[in-house]
């Protein structure tokens, strides 16, 4: 019987004459160099049950995921760099953090005139998508596709243009693609990003973007803003966690702050935006509004 596991580095031969557990011992010492695992032995059944599919076929080569960094890459460089927005894929559009989610990326879009990036799916993703449409600014998109929401296993955007987004097998490719999407090269860059009330994604992307900042190996050449919406409090015990780990020494005092700038409200947020990038927002807004109180 011969089983040939295709795609992956471990190649088993079982002829009638030889079992397997003679094979396993005769070439443990062989396979274990090879491959840098201890072998591990399958019947006849489990190998059948665990059958080799298309994908993992796929998975073990890297040049699948190339192919999809190269198509991120052609994606940002044809829409642009922008500011990018991480949030949950759950929250409803009746919700507060939806509304105020959309209504920032709105602001932010036309204060930075650049493009909108997100993970192109449902909730507070959605919501920054719709946002800058309004603003009538790029939108661009990288999807995944299994996605904690209305849209699962869906490799579609409902409403963008296909040549706005692409949909992911791979979140490694995915991740890279939506960290370059806000590196910043030049002078004239504007870029950010943004992270909106999540869950366990949106922790893994704020916190993996925030270790490239910190290490430096975000790519960028000049630094990029980095802002936490902590909307009703959202993130408030994730501060106080933050600072008991600065307590035990896992992190030095004022480490973590010196990363980002945590923001209550979407008018302290754009403020931020602007004075970042020396732009008239926040002081025009404000005469603004001193005006509109005189007159009322």
């Amino acid at each position: 019987m011969e089983v040939s596991l295709f795609g992956s580095s471990r190649s088993f031969l079982l002829s009638p004459k030889t079992p397997a557990s003679s094979l396993t011992e005769r070439n443990s010492s062989y396979l274990k160099m090879r491959v840098g695992n201890p072998v591990r032995s399958y019947s006849a059944r489990s190998l059948k049950c665990r059958s080799i599919s298309e994908d993992l076929f796929e998975r073990s080569s890297p040049l699948e995921v190339k192919k999809e960094l190269e198509t991120c890459f052609d994606l940002i460089h044809r829409l642009g760099r922008g500011i990018l927005y991480l949030g949950s894929a759950r929250i409803q559009p009746n919700h507060s953090h939806y509304l105020q989610s959309q209504e920032l990326s709105r602001e932010a879009a036309n204060l930075l005139n650049c493009t909108t990036w997100s993970g192109a799916g449902p909730g507070l993703m959605d919501a920054v998508t719709k946002g800058a449409l309004e603003a009538e600014k790029p939108v661009g998109g990288i999807k995944i596709e299994k996605e904690a929401g209305e849209w699962t296993a869906s490799k579609v955007h409902p409403y963008l243009p296909s040549q706005n987004y692409h949909t992911c097998r791979f979140f490694s490719a995915r991740k890279h693609g939506l960290v370059d999407a806000v590196v910043r090269n030049n002078v004239s860059d504007k870029t950010a990003v943004i992270t909106l009330p999540g869950g366990i994604g949106t922790l893994d992307e704020m916190f993996e973007i925030l270790a490239l900042i910190q290490l430096k190996r975000i790519g960028s050449v000049l630094p990029v803003p980095f802002i936490v919406m902590n909307y009703d409090s959202f993130y408030s015990k994730l501060f106080e966690f933050i600072e008991s780990c600065e307590d035990l020494g896992t992190v030095y005092k004022g480490e973590v702050s010196a990363l980002w700038k945590v923001c209550n409200s979407n008018s302290e947020a754009l403020t931020y935006l602007a004075e970042f990038y020396e732009l008239p927002y926040g002081s025009a807004k404000h005469e603004t509004e001193l005006r509109e109180t005189a007159c009322g």
